[in-house]
């Protein structure tokens, strides 16, 4: 009988002293640290509902990683801790996170938080077949049955206002004007300053009671994270100072971002781990930095449209041709000839063009507008992400068969 594939694996020292689990940023840890300021401030707010009174509805704004999402969880726990420790609190507070990049939409919404409040499965609100109205009038009756405070976080709250608009929010901020036992307030989550723009005037003035800013971490904050949690996840000698150095210090030039950085130093270990290494090495942060980026790269490219694939298919290509700075007629010209080639309709190159700024965004290419004084001014479009990888992931969608292995006729302009 032939062995298991993975019996070599199973059979190996694992580096991690607990679950890895430790290193990912969902998890919550006993304390965060560098976030003192702003979890101060958010008790402070709350506070008042372990009197039984109504706090303040309160938007969280930070990029991505700055741990707004691990302080709300963290600040949930604490208060769901108060409501059994502390001798004279409100007891009964319901702390609600919903997660708006998985419930996106009014009813989903409604329906989560209103089956909070029903214990009896055969009465609770489905998926789907109920009017947005008697979803709202289920959840009213269910909340106001008696005494409560109930705070409900939206995290990615802007995701949620772009797809759904404001109906949701301005029914939640409403509805303690119908309530007789119980108070609702909102923590919003968000890591766009200005999708309150989109809102009503007067869901804005109603959700921006409080509004906390969440910076990015800085090398030394980074490190002190990581060192946190590798003291959770490792052995004693198993990993050096200079590796968690290196990990802070590229993710604080980069970003700030805490997920990343954790991320980073998960890779590097099992990197570590599957090449049956006794230490982690900053040569195995390295690999675990091109990884991730790689990774990055992939599900990006897969995920865009064959519209966008062929523009960035055809700067592939000039680059092959040995033009590294295209102008946007260059990649328009390459995109023709793709698109002709393979069937698709074409689009125009003011189109094109908003396409290649698009894929600029997304860290794909780079299009840095260049001067000739009086001869005006043009694009230089550059390859931001490894060409041969991003190749292959082109040529491997069958929407591209057609032009797999082509040669560009169309000639590259001199700049």
């Amino acid at each position: 009988m032939q062995e298991s594939i993975f019996k070599e694996y199973l059979n190996t020292k694992s580096i991690f002293k607990k679950d890895r689990e430790v290193l990912r940023p969902s998890y919550i840890p006993e304390k965060l640290l560098h976030r003192d300021a702003q979890i101060d401030q958010i008790a402070s707010i709350l506070s008042t509902a372990l009197k039984g009174e109504r706090p303040s509805n309160i938007l969280i704004f930070g990029k991505t990683g700055t741990g707004k999402t691990a302080t709300a969880k963290y600040i949930g726990k604490e208060i769901t801790k108060a409501t059994h420790d502390l001798p004279t609190p409100f007891k009964d507070i319901r702390y609600i996170y919903i997660n708006c990049e998985v419930v996106d939409t009014q009813y989903g919404v409604l329906q989560n938080i209103g089956n909070r409040f029903i214990e009896d499965f055969d009465e609770r609100i489905p998926p789907t077949g109920w009017s947005t109205e008697r979803v709202y009038n289920i959840l009213w009756e269910k909340i106001d049955n008696s005494p409560k405070v109930v705070v409900v976080v939206l995290d990615e709250i802007d995701r949620f206002v772009y797809k759904s608009g404001d109906d949701t929010l301005y029914h939640l901020t409403k509805i303690n004007d119908d309530l007789d036992n119980a108070k609702i307030s909102i923590i919003g989550i968000s890591n766009d300053l200005k999708f309150t723009e989109l809102l009503d005037p007067r869901v804005r003035s109603r959700l921006s009671d409080e509004k906390i800013v969440f910076p990015p971490y800085d090398a030394d904050q980074l490190k002190d994270i990581l060192w946190q949690r590798a003291g959770m996840a490792f052995e004693d000698g198993i990993i050096d100072e200079s590796v968690i150095s290196l990990c802070a210090a590229v993710e604080a030039h980069e970003h700030g971002d805490a997920r990343r950085a954790l991320d980073l130093l998960r890779v590097a270990a099992e990197t570590a781990e599957r090449g049956r290494d006794d230490n982690i090495s900053e040569q195995h942060v390295v690999k675990a930095k091109n990884k991730i980026e790689l990774d990055c790269v992939i599900e990006a490219v897969k995920t865009l449209p064959i519209q966008s694939k062929l523009v960035l298919l055809g700067i592939l290509l000039g680059e092959e041709n040995g033009n590294s700075r295209q102008t946007t007629g260059d990649v328009y010209g390459a995109y023709k000839e793709l698109a002709k080639k393979s069937g698709t309709s074409l689009l125009t190159q003011r189109r094109v063009a908003d396409l290649i700024s698009e894929m600029d965004m997304m860290g794909l290419v780079s299009a840095r507008v260049k001067s000739f004084g009086r001869g005006g001014r043009t694009r230089e479009i550059q390859l931001s992400v490894p060409l041969m990888e991003t190749k292959r992931i082109l040529e491997k969608d069958p929407s591209l068969e057609p032009i797999k292995n082509h040669k560009l006729k169309y000639q590259s302009t001199l700049i």
